[in-house]
């Protein structure tokens, strides 16, 4: 690994650290772009990073769908 792979590695350990409950979505999100990174051209850590972030924001409007269905009254009882 070069120098600033691990360094990246480390930025996003110590980003992930601080926000572990509002991980929702994002290992999942890792796992899948981590794998498709490391086939599309080894790079697992740039495509966890990204898988991260698509499934948080995923999960986000996931949630804020939820929202919306249960302020209207359509929520499933």
């Amino acid at each position: 690994m070069t120098r600033s792979s691990i360094a990246l590695a480390a930025a996003l350990l110590m980003l992930g650290a601080t926000s572990a409950a509002n991980a929702k979505g994002c290992i999942k999100g890792a796992i899948v772009g981590g794998v498709a990174g490391h086939y599309a051209g080894h790079h697992g850590v740039l495509g966890a990073a990204a898988g991260c972030l698509y499934g948080r924001h995923h999960a986000k409007e996931q949630d804020k769908q939820q929202q919306q269905s249960q302020v209207n009254g359509q929520g499933k009882l």
